[in-house]
């Protein structure tokens, strides 16, 4: 069992990042994590490579990104919400999904024959406006190929109470877990 772990938050040890760990200790197989604002990837440029090539022209670290979406089982987008959003460095990650958009509607390719299962996770404490940011993260994880999503887990109270602490998202978070370790 391969999953791969998005996590959009630019907080070491925040909410979202401590979720990731529990996600991390229980999780069954091998899994890798992409932490948008430590990582090197480019948002996508535009270029229109993918409209008629496989891929991307963009050589950095996506393309082990790539390598490991063909592999893996499940895929778990983490991110605080910003207006009501996911995060500006992980939808710069999820750009340059647009590789796969264009296989499948420009190329008339699937160049993702694993279905995969797929969670998101969202923190903030904002007004518990999760909708647009859920919608956003389905968007990129139909696009990784995955159909099988896992209702939103949140946590939207983390100015006065840490996502550690919140009852109801831990037990979100150990639902996504058995979800994930289900064969």
């Amino acid at each position: 069992m391969n999953t791969l772990i998005i996590n959009g938050s630019p907080r070491i040890n925040g909410d979202t990042e401590s979720l990731v760990h529990i996600i991390e200790q229980h999780i069954s197989g091998e899994y890798k994590i992409v932490n948008a604002y430590r990582c090197n990837i480019s948002p996508c440029i535009d270029c229109r490579y993918c409209w008629e090539n496989c891929g991307c022209a963009i050589q950095d670290e996506m393309q082990e990104i790539y390598d490991y979406i063909q592999i893996c089982d499940n895929i778990l987008i983490a991110s605080p919400i910003y207006f009501s959003e996911l995060t500006g460095k992980l939808l710069d990650v999820g750009s340059r999904l647009q590789t796969y958009f264009c296989a499948r509607f420009f190329r008339n390719e699937e160049v993702i024959l694993k279905q995969k299962k797929g969670a998101v996770i969202l923190v903030g404490g904002g007004d518990g406006r999760v909708d647009k940011a859920y919608e956003t993260a389905c968007t990129l994880l139909h696009h990784m190929n995955c159909y099988d999503i896992h209702e939103a887990v949140y946590s939207h109270n983390t100015n006065e109470r840490p996502a550690r602490n919140d009852e109801q998202v831990l037990m979100g978070v150990e639902s996504v877990i058995r979800f994930f370790n289900k064969e």
